[in-house]
């Protein structure tokens, strides 16, 4: 079977905050009486809890980051784990003798509170109502992401993580977590992200709320018994997914035949591979993923703000107190998504912080998706300074 030289077959856990706990507050002031997150485990955890890395995933990934898991999380999940998600959307990094090897290493991947594979998020059912919570749950920032997973470390017994990664939107709270919880982690590796959001990025994402709100089936989020907004969904991760490989790429994919639109058009007719194929991108898309959850993973990028966050007046202030930290930031040259202008920028205000860095930039025509696609490319530098801090 695929994946099972690597970490084998996997299972998704779940951690419970309780209610006992007295709720926790969100940082645009609602409060969650309690909530659950979905995490796996790769390798074994050291008797002294110190060998753990932290691994963030992007804008629709989830806590199956590595090996194989066929069933996926048994509540929360509906449909949505379909084939595609039985592989780990990492696992070409994660195991015995890749990039973070597990022999040595012990990866917590965690769903992010807010997502649809089996944390607390829209689409789970309120205890309180019998319902999903559709349009009631709340907005959510990057520190309540942080802040929720730091709670799963402390009943994990993890006082401080060797290392926490971060890939897209990934490294933006791998970021938040290593400047607002310094003394948690020794090494941070952002992967194509950057310090802020940039203009471009912002575009795009309202481009694709607005797409998902004007669906008509949307119903301000509580479609749960009924036709769910796949229209909208759909697009939004049409207009994404122009950034997430570079155009070379998409055209390479794209030399197939032109197929059904699925009755997704009214009036033009599908005339090329390239939009027969970015169509499909769409429509595959909504069948493993909750609209619901799109829409908060997007809010939390568009209003991510590094300094806000941590109440520092700029960038250099928000860094030094990470001087003990180590830092690998990796670049991709082709990337479109956060360019490597913008990583650039994060090396320049560690500098001026006067922490350790490492900036390496990999040379791929695959665009921001060549750290899902080309683990050749990353091992080198992953391993070397995994293994030597």
């Amino acid at each position: 079977m695929v994946g099972l030289d690597g970490v084998g077959e996997v299972e998704t856990r779940f951690f419970e905050y309780p209610e006992s706990r007295g709720g926790f507050r969100l940082g645009r002031g609602q409060v969650l009486s309690s909530f659950r997150l979905a995490y796996e485990v790769y390798g074994e955890m050291s008797a002294a809890r110190d060998n753990v890395v932290l691994l963030f995933h992007a804008l629709s990934g989830s806590q199956h980051a590595a090996g194989w898991n066929r069933r996926g999380p048994v509540v929360g999940v509906g449909t949505r784990w379909t084939d595609e998600m039985h592989l780990g959307w990492w696992d070409a990094f994660v195991g015995p003798g890749r990039a973070v090897d597990t022999r040595r290493w012990c990866v917590v991947c965690v769903n992010y509170l807010g997502g649809c594979y089996g944390s607390t998020g829209p689409s789970v059912v309120d205890p309180a109502t019998g319902k999903p919570f559709g349009s009631r749950f709340p907005h959510l920032t990057a520190s309540d992401i942080v802040d929720s997973q730091v709670n799963l470390l402390d009943e994990l017994g993890v006082e401080q993580v060797h290392a926490v990664i971060g890939n897209s939107v990934g490294g933006l709270l791998a970021l938040n977590f290593a400047v607002r919880y310094p003394g948690r982690v020794r090494l941070v590796i952002p992967v194509a992200t950057g310090i802020h959001v940039s203009v471009l990025q912002r575009i795009m994402s309202l481009e694709q709320i607005v797409a998902i709100e004007n669906d008509p089936d949307f119903r301000g989020g509580d479609y749960y018994e009924e036709r769910p907004p796949d229209r909208g969904l759909a697009l939004a991760r049409m207009i994404s997914h122009k950034t997430f490989i570079s155009l070379a790429a998409i055209e390479r994919r794209a030399r197939g035949e032109v197929v059904s639109d699925d009755g997704f058009f009214s009036w033009y007719g599908l005339g090329t591979p390239l939009e027969s194929y970015m169509l499909h991108q769409g429509l595959k898309f909504v069948r493993r993923f909750d609209a619901n959850t799109y829409l908060r993973v997007l809010d939390i990028w568009q209003k991510f703000d590094l300094l806000e966050q941590t109440g520092a007046t700029n960038f250099e202030v928000a860094f030094e107190r990470c001087r003990h930290q180590r830092y690998l930031v990796f670049s991709i040259d082709s990337d479109v998504c956060f360019y490597p202008d913008q990583q650039r920028e994060l090396v320049e205000v560690l500098r001026r912080a006067g922490v350790a860095s490492m900036h390496i930039t990999v040379h791929s025509d695959k665009g921001h998706d060549s750290f899902l696609l080309e683990p050749a490319l990353f091992t080198p530098h992953l391993a070397h300074t995994l293994n030597a801090l």
